[in-house]
């Protein structure tokens, strides 16, 4: 029994070490994709990057979201990146709810 305790233990140490801290990040490009090739582009550039795991460019919407190892760096850097093959980035803030709760106190 105090050996699979201490197994259990070693493995839940195990698994909290090897977490990762893995963020997003949304931009906006200029110049604007219009095209594949443009696509292409930034995806062949940023996947060089330390700690991107993943590109997702959406041409119809002019953006690109980035998934990173925040370990590894931070969205600060991978907009910087983007100055290294021609574009400039822009972080595309969460856009907030339009509508404020109605104020439930009796009036």
């Amino acid at each position: 029994m105090k050996k699979v305790l201490v197994l259990s233990a070693m493995m839940l140490t195990a698994v909290v070490g090897l977490a990762k801290d893995i963020k997003t990040v949304v931009v906006t490009t200029q110049p604007q994709m219009h095209c594949e090739s443009c696509e292409t582009k930034i995806k062949g550039n940023l996947r060089f990057e330390k700690g991107v795991k993943q590109i997702e460019c959406n041409i119809e919407q002019q953006r690109v979201t980035i998934t990173y190892d925040a370990d590894k760096t931070n969205s600060e850097a991978i907009i910087q990146s983007f100055g290294k093959f021609g574009y400039k980035a822009t972080e595309v803030k969460a856009e907030r709810e339009q509508t404020q709760p109605e104020d439930k106190r009796g009036k």
